[in-house]
């Protein structure tokens, strides 16, 4: 039988707000330019088909997962959009979980198992994130919409760990 995780969270690339906002835009520009434009038939319909094509895919980015994270009892799990690799951290491993913000940018890119400069990334979206810190000095930064809960959880679970090998 599967174990049961303690804490599930799905992020989606259509709720990312600046990528949101920007299509949104694509598509007010393109719509104003069909409204605008003095030959209808010929210019006209090309602005209104790709206002039309960028909006249906901003609705169809809002069901595409980019992120599932889940955190069971020894370790944390996280899964990306269909080809990506699952990534498992061991729970038993770290050392330290502290609550950041992600970025002091206000717009920041989606990442999946992003590594820069030491630090592992994993962000669809928010403004929160986890600072997961291992024995050998890895730093995992996972974006989350819930972080009080998270590190809840997470802090619980190394608690126990540690209780447990008497570290």
């Amino acid at each position: 039988m599967k174990e049961k995780p303690l804490f599930e969270e799905k992020q989606y690339l259509g709720f990312n707000k600046p990528a949101l906002m920007r299509n949104l835009v694509f598509v007010l520009f393109c719509f104003v330019a069909y409204y605008w434009t003095e030959e209808r038939e010929k210019n006209g319909e090309l602005f209104f088909l790709v206002g039309c094509a960028i909006l249906v895919i901003a609705i169809l980015f809002l069901f595409v997962k980019h992120l599932h994270t889940k955190v069971f009892s020894d370790y944390l799990e996280l899964d990306g959009i269909w080809t990506t690799r699952k990534v498992r951290v061991d729970l038993n491993s770290i050392v330290k979980c502290e609550q950041t913000d992600y970025s002091p940018y206000l717009i920041n890119n989606p990442a999946y198992n992003l590594h820069i400069k030491g630090v592992i990334r994993f962000y669809t979206s928010g403004r929160h994130a986890l600072r997961l810190t291992d024995r050998q000095g890895l730093v995992y930064l996972v974006g989350t919409q819930r972080p009080e809960e998270l590190k809840r959880i997470i802090s619980s679970c190394i608690g126990a760990a540690g209780k447990d090998t008497g570290v």
